[in-house]
């Protein structure tokens, strides 16, 4: 058992739970994995790998049980999105995504909302999350989308630029301003558009240098009229609910992250293990064993902080967001970092499709931008530590 498997052994989770992540853990490296590069050549949707996850009920992992659920620990949600991201990244993101499109529906939908709506997500109906527009990225107050209360509906005009699952979703939690309260940051609010809606379409979807299998797209919304009834909570109370749900997004991209790092990992050591170079396997020269100890000291105490996170999440610490900040910075930079690594001690081969490290590369660099680029995620924690001072 290497030091990354007895880290994972500490963690505590019931029977069932650890049987979860073992099914995921096999679904993983027998059927995602394999699919995983065909599914980045050809850029498709990898509908298979969502509906094996389906046919396990992961979804339900993040809805109640009285809305058809099983409900497990926030720590198991993201031990199985570390694991089907280090088979397939893309999936690990189409999969993560449903979870962010799910938890202000959890959290901040009333009954009937909730009714209407976890039954399917725990069926496994798609789930996206829009809030980045082409003039609102990680400042996503300055959004123009716009919610206009008309009679007993509302009527939603504006756009969003890369939105995860955008083109195949079920459901849509949109971020927009309320009409009636202006244009600034206590007008966000969030409300539900399901698919079909008319006036809700499609622009087009992005091509990109990695996660190529996850769909990106670009929306429209014009006078999408929606039921009053799809507004999550009350008008204006979009950043709050923002604020509250990125503590949870945050640690989920780290651990997407952390499966990215740790597929470049293993890749790399079982590589150097194997590859003899001057009469000596790689891993012999002294050199490679120092960036091999750099990447698995980092990695190891980079997943001790996720489940440290996860841990004060899920004992209902809702002040966080430097912790959250901190983790996602650290691992998508470690997973960036590492991926690199491992193409360098590929040699030759790591810039070729030969390995997957060169997809593991191309698929790492997006964890360091979306749900907040790292420099913002370094200015949040930096700007934590000034001290404030009379009259300023």
């Amino acid at each position: 058992m290497n030091l990354l498997e007895r880290l994972d052994a500490t963690i505590q989770f019931t029977a069932e739970e650890r049987q979860v992540i073992e099914s995921v853990r096999r679904l993983a490296s027998e059927r995602l994995q394999p699919r995983a590069a065909g599914y980045d050549e050809r850029e498709e949707f990898p509908w298979d790998n969502v509906n094996d996850i389906n046919a396990l009920g992961l979804n339900a992992m993040f809805v109640p049980e009285a809305y058809g659920g099983n409900e497990l620990s926030y720590s198991t949600y993201l031990a199985c999105c570390r694991e089907i991201s280090q088979a397939c990244a893309s999936t690990g993101i189409v999969w993560a995504t449903n979870f962010h499109g799910a938890s202000p529906i959890v959290d901040f939908a009333d009954e009937e909302q909730k009714r209407r709506w976890l039954p399917g997500i725990a069926d496994g109906a798609l789930v996206a999350l829009a809030l980045t527009e082409p003039w609102a990225g990680s400042d996503a107050t300055g959004m123009r989308t716009t919610f206009v209360p008309e009679g007993d509906g509302i009527v939603v005009n504006g756009s969003k630029i890369f939105i995860t699952n955008g083109d195949v979703c079920d459901y849509l939690v949109l971020f927009g301003k309320w009409g009636p309260l202006g244009s600034g940051k206590d007008a966000i609010s969030i409300a539900v558009i399901e698919k079909g809606t008319p006036g809700f379409s499609v622009i087009r979807t992005e091509k990109k240098m990695g996660m190529r299998s996850s769909t990106t797209a670009a929306l429209s919304f014009e006078n999408c009229r929606i039921p009053a009834a799809n507004l999550l909570g009350r008008p204006g109370e979009g950043l709050r609910m923002l604020f509250h749900f990125l503590n949870k997004s945050r640690p989920s991209v780290a651990a997407h992250a952390l499966g990215i790092a740790r597929a470049a990992f293993f890749d790399a050591v079982d590589y150097i293990n194997e590859r003899v170079q001057s009469g000596r396997r790689i891993l012999e020269n002294q050199g490679v064993q120092f960036m091999v100890a750099d990447m698995a000291v980092d990695l190891a105490m980079c997943e001790r902080w996720l489940w440290h996170v996860a841990s004060r999440i899920e004992a209902g610490d809702e002040h966080i967001g430097n912790e959250s900040s901190m983790l996602k910075m650290r691992a998508s930079d470690l997973a960036m970092r590492i991926a690199t690594d491992a193409v360098q001690l590929f040699g030759g081969y790591g810039y070729t499709k030969d390995y997957r490290v060169e997809r593991l590369m191309r698929d790492a660099k997006i964890t360091q931008i979306w749900e907040g680029t790292n420099q913002i995620h370094r200015q949040l924690v930096g700007r934590s530590f000034l001290v404030k001072t009379a009259g300023r």
